[in-house]
């Protein structure tokens, strides 16, 4: 009997792998009391009614485009939100019939233990491609390590790059190059960042935070040229647990 109800929220997601992962984990591990859902929603400002209509739902995963907007939506965020100012985990508690909302960001620590094993081999300096929420999880996993990081993206934003700058650097000093963008995701898997594969070599470590399809563009291009290269199938694995402990305790 189903007394516990997870899911996902995001929109588009015919990309995720989440709701496989999390029904083969309950197969695996006798969880019979539990499932976990899709909710593809348009709008952030919907969570509320919808964990009103489910009663049982006592956690939620949150993708793109909503690890920023929904911030404003939750009771409480825990610290490393607060620094990272981007979620994907709320864990739903529930008193007297009010349910109260928990943000947390699980990205940050799933990243940082997925390249942990990098950390060292390659110059200390990154550049992450995009702004978004998975960047700034990114970002700060990167700082822990002690690697100097900077963003990149289409547009002037202040403290960043763009690409016409990235084209202009010497991609020598520079040692490991994510991609935390949907670009090159499923269905639209032929597009790629574009940033000057040209200067990338067997001393870049290129990771790109998608992981359908396993094998991007960007990790092709990368590999061509010599790189060491992941995408992001462990991180989400990694993630995905790291939920189900704060869901869980």
């Amino acid at each position: 009997m189903i007394n516990r109800e997870f899911g996902l929220i995001g929109f588009p997601l015919s990309h995720s792998f989440s709701r496989n992962y999390f029904e083969e984990k309950f197969t695996r591990e006798g969880i019979a009391d539990a499932a976990y859902h899709l909710f593809e929603m348009e709008d952030i400002s919907e969570i509320r009614a919808l964990v009103s209509r489910n009663p049982l739902l006592d956690g939620l995963n949150i993708t793109i485009p909503f690890k920023e907007m929904v911030i404003p939506f939750l009771d409480e965020l825990d610290a490393e939100v607060k620094e990272i100012g981007a979620v994907n985990c709320i864990k739903v508690s529930r008193f007297l019939g009010q349910a109260s909302l928990k943000g947390y960001n699980t990205d940050m620590p799933a990243f940082r233990e997925m390249i942990r094993p990098y950390i060292g081999n390659y110059a200390s300096r990154a550049l992450v491609l995009g702004t978004g929420g998975a960047s700034r999880a990114v970002c700060a996993a990167l700082r822990k390590d002690g690697i100097n990081c900077q963003t990149v993206t289409r547009k002037d934003r202040q403290g960043g790059l763009t690409y016409t700058d990235m084209a202009e650097l010497d991609l020598k000093e520079v040692g490991i190059i994510v991609n935390a963008t949907p670009a090159g995701m499923f269905p639209n898997s032929e597009d790629c960042p574009g940033i000057p594969f040209e200067k990338i070599g067997k001393d870049h470590l290129l990771v790109d935070l998608v992981y359908n399809p396993a094998l991007t563009v960007f990790l092709k291009k990368g590999m061509e040229r010599g790189s060491t290269t992941i995408n992001g199938l462990k991180m989400l694995h990694l993630q995905a647990e790291m939920s189900w402990k704060i869901w869980s305790d």
